[in-house]
């Protein structure tokens, strides 16, 4: 899994962070969650392939985060696409995508499967063999959700059991790891539960999306053993006052959750435009500097990739 930061910047972009995307690539996929103005053009200097979006997930319907979305489903008509694109979000979503494809002259013929959210708990959104996606009620100016993505790991094969009970490599190692009992070179009935053992913990990502700093996902995200945490930061905590009538969160606000969560690592984004200035930036750097946890802070930057592998060692 790489997580790519196609855009870090909050409401107004500046010269050295566009409006917020983040890509999650795994395997043959990629995730796509939120979507601010010039998103596809951000992809053109990354790994991460347009076509090969699956889904996107919104986290709440304000324009820097979802006014790129237009275009890049546009794009994709434009490029061919005729594989369906699942889109998430809260609810009024639909009706922002229906209007904005009213827009300008173009044809997009791939299916778009819009999904609104509507819960007060977490709710799991998707569910595939090898991942499921969490989506998690936050607290902004607007109905808001953060997204978790939780890796499936299947259960192990105790070979020495294998060798014991006569199984012949092949095949029928796949259909027991996949539940199915198979016959051994006996002609004997082998079931699962005789040769396989507990899966691995798959990792574990978290991006909060807009919001203020909120215990109960902190300690959720401990609960189902989140490894890192992407939070919003938008201010440094000299701005505390600012963050709260703003319903955001700044970058203490981050660590407490990333320590109720016990993270391996947090990385923060969403970063207001005014730490584009230098004595600000250094403002804010030294604030996360004063911060000596267990676990990894990083600032986001445009076009930081990180192999998840990388932050949990």
């Amino acid at each position: 899994m790489k997580i790519i930061f196609l855009g870090t910047g909050a409401a107004v972009p500046s010269k050295n962070r566009n409006h917020i995307g983040i890509a999650f690539k795994f395997k043959s996929e990629v995730f796509l969650f939120d979507c601010g103005e010039n998103i596809q053009r951000q992809m053109l200097f990354t790994e991460v392939s347009p076509m090969k979006i699956s889904h996107i997930f919104i986290t709440h319907l304000h324009g820097d985060h979802i006014l790129g979305l237009p275009g890049l489903l546009q794009s994709l008509g434009f490029f061919g696409r005729d594989k369906e694109i699942n889109i998430y979000g809260p609810v009024g979503l639909r009706e922002v995508i229906e209007s904005s494809l009213k827009l300008g002259y173009h044809i997009i013929e791939y299916p778009i499967k819009v999904y609104e959210i509507s819960a007060k708990e977490p709710l799991k959104i998707l569910q595939c063999e090898d991942y499921e996606i969490i989506a998690y009620p936050t607290k902004h100016s607007v109905p808001s959700y953060a997204y978790i993505f939780r890796e499936i790991k299947k259960p192990r094969l105790n070979m020495e059991k294998v060798k014991k009970l006569k199984i012949k490599i092949g095949p029928d190692l796949k259909k027991l790891k996949n539940g199915e009992p198979v016959k051994n070179i006996e002609g004997k009935i082998v079931y699962p539960e005789e040769v396989l053992l507990p899966p691995k913990k798959g990792f574990c990502l978290a991006y909060s999306g807009d919001t203020l700093p909120l215990e109960d996902f902190g300690i959720y995200l401990k609960e189902i053993g989140c490894d890192v945490l992407i939070h919003e930061a938008t201010f440094d905590d000299s701005e505390k006052e600012t963050a709260k009538e703003n319903m955001h969160s700044t970058v203490g606000d981050a660590v407490n959750i990333a320590k109720l969560a016990n993270v391996k690592a947090l990385i923060l984004t969403h970063i207001s435009a005014r730490y584009d200035k230098e004595e600000f930036f250094n403002q804010y750097k030294k604030n996360v500097k004063q911060y000596n946890e267990n676990f990894e802070i990083i600032i986001s930057k445009d076009l930081d990739c990180y192999d998840v592998k990388d932050l949990l060692r």
